[in-house]
């Protein structure tokens, strides 16, 4: 049994990286000593102005973790690094996905000692970059010993600046924790009011420019045409009613060229929580991700959790998570004609149960166990 501590945020912190968190300690757990160090403060309410907790939902609630870090509080984060130090753990392990935090961890790097040091990189780089955010990441991921990356284009970012790092690409796991209930699809979509006829498609998540909504939005006219009783369900949370109101005008402005859209295309608007994920994913039929940019995206493991099949653009390290033609589609990015098509096809192939099997077969790949055995290998 080896001695790990783990850094990064976990309930009552909303997010993937949050759930990310508390499941790989649960995996760590089962063979090993693991203490859980999170937040005190995670972002300054100037830098983020959405709550950033939800008590409401413990289902990751990990009931030994330590909220010691203050990530703007210098002093804070080095009393954090020396009682990190005093208790000679084998390997450290961080969250890594926003340069925000590079301070935080140089900090903490400097004032641990020489440490095995490894950092799990959601994102290598931000989605939205800016000036500097290079300089910030590579001052503080080049402490770490080990990398772990969910896609072979944040290995190549990882590359830019650090030589030859010890890397391990490896498909982020599956959330197969989101199964609360073990739901039928009937029985969610009789929970959102949907029919047992529809062809229904999901769209989940953070709404942000880069995750290609209006591209899906604009591709529905055409998949209605094609397709009998198809619906478009979009369970997210807009970051602000402007941005909302630009998605309503632009299925407004389809309307007048295609009637009835507008009922095709259902909005839930807000904060999923974590026991209401699972209606959402049982329900549909198959996830879009029609992304302009990426680097991986945890909406596809919450889809292979359950058995759904996506369709997603070739960008980032969504074609890793993806094989095309078994396990989903991949289109070129903002392509609507080929987003509508792909989507068409798989209705008209009958594709579900094929899809699902092959789902079901490359369990393992996205495992928490094997993300387990990659962590142990630098043991």
């Amino acid at each position: 049994m080896k001695k790990i501590v783990l850094i990064g945020p976990v309930y009552p912190y909303r997010g993937g990286i949050s759930h990310y968190t508390g499941l790989m300690y649960r995996e760590l757990s089962k063979k090993h000593e693991v203490e859980l160090i999170s937040y005190k403060m995670q972002y300054p309410k100037l830098l983020f102005k959405k709550e950033q907790r939800d008590y409401e939902n413990d289902s990751f609630k990990i009931d030994a973790a330590k909220f010691m870090i203050n990530t703007a509080n210098p002093f804070n984060i080095i009393k954090t690094a020396k009682y990190i130090k005093r208790k000679k753990p084998d390997m450290v392990i961080i969250q890594w996905w926003h340069p925000y935090f590079a301070p935080c961890y140089w900090l903490l790097s400097k004032f641990m000692g020489r440490q095995n040091l490894t950092f799990v990189c959601h994102n290598v780089f931000p989605h939205e970059r800016f000036p500097l955010d290079k300089r910030l990441t590579r001052m503080a991921l080049k402490n770490g010993r080990h990398f772990i990356v969910h896609a072979h284009e944040e290995a190549r970012e990882l590359e830019q600046i650090m030589p030859h790092p010890d890397c391990k690409v490896t498909p982020h796991p599956s959330y197969n924790a989101f199964c609360f209930q073990n739901l039928t699809k009937a029985q969610a979509r009789k929970k959102l009011g949907l029919s047992s006829e529809e062809k229904v498609l999901l769209f989940f998540g953070f709404v942000r420019p880069y995750k290609g909504l209006k591209h899906l939005i604009h591709a529905m006219p055409e998949i209605k045409a094609r397709l009998d009783n198809v619906k478009l369900l979009i369970a997210g949370e807009f970051p602000s009613a402007e941005d909302k109101s630009a998605y309503m005008a632009q299925i407004n402005e389809l309307a007048a060229s295609a009637p009835g859209i507008e009922d095709a295309i259902l909005i839930n608007d807000g904060y999923t929580p974590d026991r209401e994920v699972e209606k959402y994913f049982a329900a549909c039929d198959m996830v879009a991700l029609p992304y302009e940019s990426a680097t991986q995206s945890g909406i596809v493991q919450i889809a292979y959790g359950f058995g759904k099949p996506v369709v997603v653009t070739s960008v980032g390290g969504l074609p890793d998570a993806v094989t095309d033609g078994r396990t989903g589609c991949v289109v070129a990015p903002r392509d609507d004609k080929a987003l509508a098509d792909a989507i068409v096809r798989y209705f008209e192939e009958n594709k579900e149960p094929e899809f699902a099997k092959n789902i079901a077969a490359e369990a393992y790949r996205f495992s928490w166990e094997r993300m387990g055995e990659v962590v142990e290998g630098w043991i």
